[in-house]
């Protein structure tokens, strides 16, 4: 490959939902991060992985207290993301959101998310730049069908909910 740029090029091309990550460390506030890099690994036993940048307060969170929640956002919840993305130093983005403490983790659990996750820690591996966290999920909730947040093309969009399945009948 030749510059970091090209693969941006590409992975710019693939669609992602969108979620926020939360923690509650065991002393100071709890802490978020806007992720996209979720992925369901097993279902026996149940396990997703996800990938924080090894800089951010949220990875020392995550491997030093060895829990955490992933929120799936909806459609609405544009701003949300935005808020837990690049916060600046000294800005708590938690400010004025009614957040509810996940009761296995304690982690956040963020307002009419598509749905969360409560994780326990398993494993953590180097990725680079980032750490590849591998959690057992402990609580799994998810709300009413509504319509998904989604990144593609380094843009926001929303994906409407498409209505109940389709069924057909028994002959």
């Amino acid at each position: 490959m030749n510059e970091p740029s090209d693969l941006r090029g590409v992975m710019r091309r693939f669609a992602t939902g969108v979620t926020v990550v939360t923690a509650r460390p065991e002393s100071g506030p709890p802490l978020g991060v806007t992720v996209n890099s979720l992925t369901s690994v097993s279902l026996e036993p149940p396990l997703v992985l996800i990938c924080i940048a090894n800089y951010l307060r949220m990875h020392a969170a995550i491997r030093d207290g060895g829990h955490f929640a992933v929120n799936l956002l909806n459609g609405d919840q544009e701003a949300l993301s935005r808020r837990f993305a690049g916060q600046p130093a000294g800005r708590d983005p938690f400010a004025g959101l009614r957040v509810t403490p996940g009761p296995m983790t304690g982690a956040p659990i963020l307002p009419s998310g598509l749905g969360h996750l409560e994780c326990r820690l398993v494993a953590a591996y180097p990725g680079g730049d980032h750490t590849i966290f591998l959690g057992e999920v402990l609580a799994a909730a998810a709300s009413a069908e509504q319509a998904a947040l989604v990144y593609y093309l380094s843009r926001y969009h929303r994906i409407a909910h498409p209505g109940p399945p389709e069924t057909t009948p028994d002959p």
